[in-house]
């Protein structure tokens, strides 16, 4: 199929109940409902451990085998009502006696395509997802409609080798799910912009928002970035999409008239002197 070469793009921010899978099910489909009911999108992209929150012990709790998810189920359903493509953030899998951060990623037709594990566990600060949860393989890439999407999931942000392989597998837009601290703004937002810019892709940041426990709360501020790092979209603490429309064309263009890419030495080899 050829690659088309203008695409709307919708991120849906909001915030979880810790705990209560059914609760939050219920959440999105409400906000998917009503976010394209008035704007139409060609993707749609959700943050990580909507159905559970950030609290890893709740996962195993939340955790549904990818059979027959009833957060899958959902999505599976909007999708092919709205004649969408999902990229569906994360839910704790359950596969067999192991658990993995799983972001589901759904066509127009409701059809699970494929799906990502998240790569890096994030074990710091009294949380303890990797003692939890099993680490992803490898990287997924996937192509929709001819346009190619990187797919990572919160702390992968900090490993800016993977982005580079998507980069260099031809990647068109990159994203990154996360259910990200309010207590680290500047990195969220300095490494997001960072990896559109060195990366030359469209890239679209996206966080949950709203209470975790005690004084502790998400960040929000979800944003989608073009090449260049310039904020095409963004909100703040609220609840709700944001939307864009992309032009991967100019994105081409711009990567001819700058090809960096072809300076990328084979070896970085460090002389200690």
């Amino acid at each position: 199929m050829e690659k088309k070469k203008k695409v709307k793009l919708l991120a849906v921010q909001m915030g979880s109940e810790i705990g209560d899978i059914r609760s939050n099910i219920l959440h999105v489909r409400n906000l998917l409902n009503k976010s394209l009911s008035e704007k139409n999108a060609d993707f749609v992209f959700l943050p990580e451990v909507w159905t559970a929150g950030w609290h890893c012990p709740s996962f195993k709790d939340c955790a549904e085998p990818l059979d027959n998810a009833e957060s899958v189920v959902m999505l599976r359903h909007i999708a092919k009502k709205y004649n969408t493509n999902i990229i569906g953030g994360s839910f704790i899998c359950k596969r067999g006696e192991t658990y993995t951060n799983t972001c589901p990623v759904i066509n127009r037709n409701g059809e699970l395509v494929c799906t990502y594990d998240k790569n890096h566990l994030f074990s710091y600060y009294g949380c303890a997802e990797g003692s939890i949860i099993k680490v992803g393989e490898s990287p997924v890439m996937v192509n929709l409609d001819g346009v190619k999407i990187g797919i990572t999931i919160c702390y992968d942000i900090r490993f800016p080798e993977i982005y580079r392989a998507y980069r260099k597998s031809g990647a068109d837009i990159l994203v990154n799910m996360a259910a990200w601290g309010s207590n680290k703004k500047i990195p969220w937002d300095s490494m997001t912009t960072s990896r559109a810019v060195e990366n030359q892709t469209y890239f679209v940041a996206l966080t949950q928002t709203g209470w975790l426990k005690g004084d502790e709360r998400n960040l929000g501020h979800s944003m989608i970035l073009d090449y260049n790092g310039n904020i095409l979209s963004e909100i703040n603490e609220a609840e709700g999409g944001i939307y864009a429309e992309i032009d991967l064309n100019e994105m081409y263009k711009f990567r001819e008239k700058c090809t960096v890419l072809k300076d990328i030495k084979d070896s970085y080899e460090v002389l200690l002197k």
